[in-house]
């Protein structure tokens, strides 16, 4: 926004919603960010092995059974301790 001759002037960028060129630089843009993202995928990121994803699967799945077995154990105790005091009311 810029002010010309006393009144607030929106500049519009280069490609606005009225350009007739709007969906083809949008599909450019469309086309350069999958090839990009593609590119990237392949040649820069590092994959792991299968055997190391396996074992981080592996890791996962055992912490994972824990945690549910502490938040079991924590909801038996609490059920018991709530019964308890309810008992103390009844």
């Amino acid at each position: 926004m810029t002010r010309r001759g006393g009144k607030f002037v929106v500049l519009q960028g280069r490609f606005n919603s009225c350009h007739p060129n709007k969906k083809i630089y949008t599909k450019m843009k469309l086309k350069i960010y999958l090839e990009e993202a593609y590119t990237e995928l392949v040649h820069k990121v590092s994959w792991p092995t299968w055997k190391e994803l396996q074992n981080s699967s592996l890791v996962v799945m055992v912490a994972s059974l824990i945690i549910a077995l502490i938040v079991f154990i924590m909801d038996i105790s609490f059920e018991n301790i709530m019964d308890f005091v309810y008992s103390l009311f009844y």
